[in-house]
């Protein structure tokens, strides 16, 4: 027979243990927080075109020249794609304050406006492509471009093979969609590619999923932010940059709003 004071020390020990364990994960929620607070933030600046057209989706090529310049003067180092994935997998020490230049859809005025700027302040980008829009008219660039500018510092990826909307679509055109798109690129270029951005920025947990099981390491969205290690690899965050009536004010002041995550304490979703 147990003696009534072994019973009363075990259910102590239960109690122990009851009480114990929300404490346990607090801390350890805690230090996860610490530990994003602590760790790089990496700012990616999302383009499509760079022209003098009225266009919301066009950033004069002045205020390109001045946005290259301002980063280029204050310490913001280019990184790739490849090295945004090394950092926050703790495999690459980042510097203080890396910077990733996309562009979306590959228009022909990334090769003959962005290029030349980017060259000139010694930036690199990164650009995702339609492979289907490749050549195709005036408005997008050649097979021909883009093997000139990986030689120079920019980087190819893949931003789907037709432009389609991912969410619209059943799995096996989700598939192909992202799967030919790698594999087209990866043909012409020679050289793997494991990046993506999402057509519109739209996405789900599913097409993530298929993102990843078609080769992809990570993927892009327009979702606005900043990347660091609470983010989630196939929803990476960017901040998108416009023509708008103010272009300057609105590139200092998204720059400073995506600073000001850790400020105010908030949370990814």
């Amino acid at each position: 027979m147990i003696k009534p004071i072994k019973i009363f020390l075990v259910v102590l020990s239960i109690i122990g243990i009851i009480f114990a364990a929300p404490k346990i994960s607090e801390k350890i929620f805690a230090q996860s927080i610490e530990d994003i607070a602590a760790g790089s933030k990496i700012l990616v600046l999302n383009y499509h075109q760079v022209n003098n057209n009225f266009n919301p989706l066009a950033v004069p090529i002045n205020f390109f020249d001045a946005q290259m310049n301002f980063l280029a003067s204050n310490g913001y180092v280019p990184i790739t794609p490849e090295e945004l994935y090394q950092g926050l997998n703790g495999d690459l020490e980042l510097p203080a304050k890396p910077v990733l230049i996309t562009f979306d859809d590959g228009y022909i005025d990334n090769y003959t406006n962005a290029y030349p700027i980017l060259k000139k302040y010694g930036m690199m980008a990164t650009i995702f492509v339609v492979p289907a829009f490749i050549g195709q008219n005036e408005r997008y660039m050649t097979w021909d471009n883009l093997k000139e500018m990986e030689q120079n510092g920019i980087t190819i990826q893949s931003h789907t093979l037709n432009h389609r909307a991912l969410e619209e679509l059943p799995d096996d055109e989700i598939r192909s969609e992202l799967l030919n798109s790698r594999l087209v690129l990866e043909e012409q270029l020679g050289h793997p590619v494991e990046f993506l951005a999402y057509p519109t920025g739209t996405y789900n947990l599913h097409i993530a999923g298929i993102a990843r099981d078609v080769g992809y390491k990570a993927a892009f969205t327009v979702k606005y932010g900043n990347v660091d290690i609470g983010s989630n690899m196939f929803a990476l965050e960017r901040v998108p940059i416009f023509q708008t009536a103010n272009t300057m004010k609105n590139f200092y002041e998204r720059i400073e709003f995506r600073q000001s995550f850790e400020e105010f304490g908030w949370t990814k979703k």
